[in-house]
């Protein structure tokens, strides 16, 4: 695989934080795509950090830092990270094989059943659906993000849930009754 580098002018790590920080205020918690994340939001327990790296093995540094630092925190301070990626992995195929890459060093950390990477991205698209399903949306997010989830959080609030398998659907019906107007407002860097 070819190394990959910054583009010139990338965002501001605060104008980045800003948008991410908008992005889980107004769509994950405001269309309730993640039931289970307005709580710790309240709580001031989500950890936005933003990394400019310069390439594939600086954002794996940051990485393993950030699991680190949600290893060595108590999830009654940090339940969850969002590691924001500026200025890499714009392409979505680049960001995909870099989330499988992030899921083995999981692995290889000894972090198997700590900690999962879930994934959300301006250009996403799921298997077997069209770009411009509307379905997309739902994991479409300002800039390349990797959540960095403790599994035993997850499991305890999906216990609790009535019906976590209905939330994926529940979330395509909800994003694809958004009018074209809601879709600006809420999803502006899509508008490019």
């Amino acid at each position: 695989m070819e190394p990959l580098t910054v583009p010139e002018g990338a965002p501001s790590a605060a104008a980045t934080e800003a948008a991410v920080a908008r992005w889980l205020d107004e769509v994950v918690i405001g269309l309730n795509l993640c039931p289970f994340a307005a709580g710790p939001r309240r709580k001031d327990q989500i950890r936005i950090a933003v990394c400019h790296p310069s390439d594939e093995n600086d954002l794996t540094e940051t990485l393993v830092e950030e699991l680190d630092h949600l290893a060595a925190t108590d999830p009654k301070v940090l339940e969850t990270t969002l590691l924001a990626v500026e200025g890499l992995l714009s392409d979505f195929d680049d960001y995909r094989r870099f989330v499988d890459f992030a899921e083995v060093l999981v692995l290889q950390y000894g972090w198997e059943g700590v900690f999962q990477v879930a994934s959300f991205h301006p250009d996403y698209q799921f298997a077997d659906t069209e770009p411009d399903d509307p379905g997309n949306l739902t994991n479409r997010s300002p800039c390349p993000i990797l959540h960095l989830i403790r599994e035993e959080s997850l499991a305890r609030v999906l216990a609790r849930y009535p019906d976590p398998d209905a939330i994926p659907a529940t979330n395509i019906r909800r994003v694809s009754e958004l009018t074209p107007e809601e879709r600006a407002r809420l999803f502006p860097y899509l508008l490019r």
